[in-house]
């Protein structure tokens, strides 16, 4: 009888058959997940009046600030004022080491007693001589001479005395004294510092009018005029409201800030103190009043250095992108020059997580009070009649 032959297949290779048919399995393609339909809030573009104002920082300064400083150079020994004082004119500021300039001005004086005494001596000579000549005794040039000396002495002592009086001016220049009244607002030197000649050592403040100095940047530039109206509001009493009026805009913008200084000059007595910080606005410098398109600003978001937008289209329920163009601010919301019109309806959340043709559904807030429209109304009850006794009469059937 012959046996069937048995056909066995190594352990090994099945194993490696195995793992090859699971590292098929596992390097197929999952299928990709479908995008989920997101929901989006709305907002229907319409116009609207704008209610902001623009409002700018500024500092309350004197009219005229002069920075003081000795027209000598020298050491500074002594200070007599400090920051805040008032001062009067004649007062003295500051004093410089004096000890030199003492002693030139005594030279000076020692020159002048030497000239006087060199053209006295000439002027007796020269009257000698004036007496010779009138009995002859002498030559017309000699007496010439003679003046020319006296002349020459005479010179002499007038320049020794105008050095004289200007080096006593120099030992007074050592002295700092204040031109007019005001305030010291500044310092910029102290005792035993040297100073040059014209260097400024105190900061003084005048007496009288005062300005309001405000920036503003280049693009508003052109919205500041002279005599412009400007209301002036003190940080410290929020209430009061003070009246000014443009008196000077700068030529040139600031190298370091970039923007334009404007001062203006403040109407009243009741002035803010110096360096006091107030609130200006400018009339007709802002955006209030006017009918514009505003949009939340969560709406608006960054496309390729642009602004752009969400538009859902009702029909298709997707969204598309559109560039706009944002003027500026109003409070919280984005003020649109360009790019929607009226009755778009714009994403006005969650703008970010979008794209281009994305279908999504609107958001209905269930806690939302429905219109009166849509309110459900109770089931209407007819009336059950009363027996004569008072209790109700049966229902019909």
């Amino acid at each position: 009888m012959k046996s069937s032959a048995v056909v066995r297949m190594p352990v090994s290779g099945v194993l490696v058959g195995v793992v090859a048919a699971l590292s098929l399995v596992g390097c197929s393609p999952k299928p990709a997940a479908e995008e989920p339909v997101r929901a989006v809030k709305l907002v229907t573009v319409g116009s609207s009046q704008a209610t902001a104002v623009l409002e700018y920082s500024g500092e309350v300064r004197a009219r005229i600030e002069s920075r003081l400083g000795f027209r000598v150079a020298g050491k500074l020994v002594q200070r007599q004022v400090d920051v805040g004082q008032h001062v009067q004119p004649g007062q003295v500021l500051a004093q410089l080491d004096g000890n030199d300039y003492a002693l030139a001005a005594q030279a000076a004086q020692a020159q002048v007693a030497a000239a006087t005494t060199q053209r006295d001596l000439a002027a007796a000579d020269f009257a000698r001589y004036q007496a010779l000549k009138d009995k002859n005794f002498i030559s017309g040039a000699e007496l010439d001479r003679r003046s020319a000396t006296l002349k020459s002495a005479q010179a002499q002592l007038d320049q020794a005395k105008a050095n004289a009086s200007s080096q006593s001016n120099q030992s007074g220049y050592t002295r700092l004294l204040a031109d007019v009244a005001g305030i010291v607002t500044a310092v910029d030197a102290e005792p035993g510092q040297v100073v040059s000649a014209g260097a400024p050592v105190v900061r003084i403040a005048q007496d009288g009018e005062r300005d309001v100095v405000f920036a503003v940047p280049e693009d508003k530039r052109s919205l500041v005029r002279i005599g412009q109206a400007v209301q002036v509001r003190p940080w410290a009493d929020g209430e009061a409201l003070l009246q000014g009026k443009v008196r000077e805009v700068a030529a040139s913008a600031d190298p370091v800030t970039r923007t334009y200084t404007v001062k203006v000059a403040l109407a009243g007595g009741n002035v803010p103190p110096l360096g006091a910080t107030v609130h200006v606005l400018p009339e007709g410098m802002g955006p209030a009043g006017l009918d514009v398109i505003k949009l939340p600003t969560a709406a608006v978001r960054e496309l390729g250095g642009q602004s752009a937008v969400w538009v859902y289209d009702p029909q298709t329920k997707a969204v598309t992108s559109r560039k706009v163009t944002v003027a500026t601010a109003d409070g919280n919301d984005a003020v649109i020059a360009e790019g929607l019109t009226p009755g778009m309806q714009v994403v006005a959340a969650g703008v970010h997580v979008l794209s281009e043709g994305q279908q999504v559904t609107v958001y209905q807030d269930k806690y939302a009070p429905k219109p009166a429209a849509e309110q459900p109304t109770a089931p209407a009850t007819a009336a059950i009649p009363a027996k004569a006794d008072g209790k109700p009469a049966a229902a019909a059937q």
